[in-house]
């Protein structure tokens, strides 16, 4: 007996061409690059500047992905795309995409779980495609947080960068066999709206009538995060039978340097098996996890076959981890 799995058939990633570095931000604010590196990691983010958006690094990253998949907008027939910061209130960036990519059959939406973003939209995919209901699907994450930044509140302008991952995936059979099958393994969601202002936006089109700037309780967030991650990564080692020894990588959303440590040590993961790439990033949102995977993939670290845990973390509380067999 065979079960359809949701297998990675390519991968894409963009970036705006303007890095900003802690010593940049130093001119602006009061802070210094050892304080933000001490706390965060990071030591650059690109900022999009001008034509640079959610839909055209987003554009760009799908782009690169169908080509690492050897295919063309003709072979999907669903796009999901995973933004808290999307061109227009409507219609959403993920049809906008869909336009630009000369699409005109399928189906295309947002969906708005910040930094949890990608881990949903992978995981919302599967759902569409494990069910038979469709064949390809691109699940793309993107956010330009830099848009809804206060550039005077240095406790969060350091934090945040912008940039665009996408995968495709495809659904094929598979033995059923957890040990053994490609493609997505398990997932599991979560979210608790009681934290909603630990970590959010000051507004929003039916409240302000604009997007707000985001807030932020760092002690309050940090405090939860490790909980949650490896709330969720035991979940999927309870469902698959699976233990962090087995795993080959483990891609944590990127948000903080000290979260990622943390939660990679709770886990007992072998830190040579982390992905980290917030030095280069920062927070990018629903973009990190797939901006992260490019990097492991393109460097030859991720391998076909390999074990590969994501996790992230957002604003909500939302929370989710996916694991794949590459």
């Amino acid at each position: 007996m065979t079960i359809k799995r949701s297998v990675v058939l390519g991968i894409g990633s963009a970036l705006p061409k303007r890095a900003v570095t802690n010593a940049e931000l130093t001119e602006k604010v009061d802070t210094s690059d050892e304080w933000i590196v001490q706390r965060t990691g990071i030591q650059k983010r690109h900022i999009a500047g001008e034509g640079e958006t959610s839909s055209t690094l987003g554009l760009a990253a799908a782009e690169a992905a169908l080509k690492d998949a050897g295919l063309t907008s003709a072979d999907l027939d669903l796009i999901v795309v995973a933004t808290t910061t999307p061109d227009l209130t409507f219609p959403s960036t993920a049809t906008q995409i869909q336009a630009k990519l000369g699409m005109t059959h399928g189906a295309a939406f947002d969906i708005q779980a910040v930094c949890s973003g990608f881990v949903y939209g992978v995981t919302i995919a599967d759902k569409f495609l494990s069910s038979g209901s469709h064949k390809r699907a691109l699940v793309i994450g993107v956010d330009t947080l830099s848009r809804i930044v206060d550039w005077n509140d240095r406790t969060t302008c350091v934090l945040f960068g912008d940039g665009a991952g996408a995968v495709v995936l495809e659904a094929q059979d598979q033995k059923g066999d957890v040990k053994t099958d490609r493609g997505v393994l398990t997932s599991h969601l979560r979210s608790d709206g009681r934290h909603g202002p630990k970590l959010c936006a000051t507004g929003g089109p039916s409240t302000t009538g604009n997007a707000g700037v985001i807030t932020m309780e760092g002690k309050e967030v940090f405090k939860h995060a490790v909980g949650m991650i490896t709330d969720v990564i035991t979940d999927a080692y309870a469902a698959t039978g699976f233990s962090s020894a087995d795993l080959n990588w483990f891609v944590p959303h990127q948000a903080n340097k000290r979260i990622i440590d943390s939660s990679a040590e709770k886990l007992g993961i072998n830190p040579e098996k982390v992905v980290i790439t917030v030095d280069r990033h920062g927070n990018t949102s629903a973009a990190s996890i797939p901006l992260a995977l490019a990097t492991a993939y393109g460097d030859g670290r991720i391998k076909k076959g390999d074990l590969v845990m994501l996790e992230a973390m957002g604003g909500g509380f939302t929370w989710g981890s996916v694991l794949i067999r590459w």
